[in-house]
């Protein structure tokens, strides 16, 4: 009779934060159009926090109205989309919830886990991706490792991890 490991009573293994696999030809990034549909999951998330806290704080974050704009609520919501994605990017997941939803994680050049000035640096510089009418963004569907000037100037990597 084989013995039954005792199921249920070990708690899982950590991730493993080499991410990088035997070889190079090995390793799945995370396209345009998945990336895409990552942030759309974060960009309804991020929605609802901010309704929250609009109620909560009562400052109009989500106001549309520009003769009741309040420059606090930009603030307010920059500050919620940093901690955001630069806390859950660094965290043990190293992926925001829309990222971990369509298995990708973010990851140095070396396939470390970011700290958190790395991806506090890698959120600012989405900013630049985006005022030059997104072409950092759109660059992900032409660069051979799927990297956004974002990740160029972070030395990041988004792979798939299933």
């Amino acid at each position: 009779m084989a013995s039954v490991p005792n199921s249920g009573s070990a708690a899982p293994p950590p991730p493993v934060w080499d991410a990088r696999p035997a070889g190079p030809d090995h390793v799945a990034y995370g396209g345009f159009w998945i990336r895409v549909v990552a942030y759309i999951i974060d960009g309804i998330l991020l929605t609802i926090v901010c309704g929250v806290v609009d109620r909560l704080l009562g400052i109009n974050i989500l106001t549309t109205d520009w003769d009741h704009y309040d420059p606090l609520a930009n603030v307010i919501s920059l500050v919620i989309g940093w901690l955001y994605f630069a806390l859950l990017e660094s965290s043990e997941r190293g992926a925001t919830v829309g990222k971990m939803v369509m298995g990708l994680r973010v990851v140095t050049s070396d396939g470390q886990r970011l700290s958190f000035m790395n991806a506090t640096g890698r959120y600012f510089a989405k900013i630049l991706s985006a005022i030059i009418f997104c072409i950092g963004f759109i660059m992900v569907a032409f660069t051979d490792k799927k990297r956004g000037l974002h990740d160029i100037i972070a030395g990041t990597l988004v792979i798939k991890t299933r």
